[in-house]
């Protein structure tokens, strides 16, 4: 679909849509005119930008997860983020609501 139609399917406008695509939170094939060309699951991919905007997250850090995020809203864990095995020996563990880090109990100390 052309970016004209994903913007009307996605509730978007098509410089926003160009923006997304700049900054690497979607892609588009290129027709041999020039148009971008996008899949059809450019419209999910797009609510599902604009939902985890809503909620407070920028635009690097959607960048980072949205490939591990569900239509449903689950994320499942992204490469490079860390597990429970590293919580448990460090003692630090990514807090749910910012990201930022907490200081935890080490059951084995």
């Amino acid at each position: 679909m052309l970016i004209g139609e994903l913007a009307r399917r996605a509730g978007a406008t098509e410089r926003l849509l160009r923006y997304y695509e700049r900054v690497g939170l979607l892609t588009a094939q290129r027709r041999d005119n020039g148009y971008r060309e996008y899949d059809a699951g450019a419209v999910e991919r797009v609510r599902q930008i604009r939902e985890l905007l809503s909620v407070g997250l920028p635009t690097r850090e959607i960048c980072r997860i949205i490939d591990c995020a569900h239509p449903d809203g689950t994320l499942d864990a992204c490469p490079g983020d860390h597990d429970d095995r590293d919580s448990a020996r460090t003692g630090v563990r990514p807090t749910a609501s910012t990201g930022n880090t907490a200081a935890t109990q080490n059951a084995s100390a």
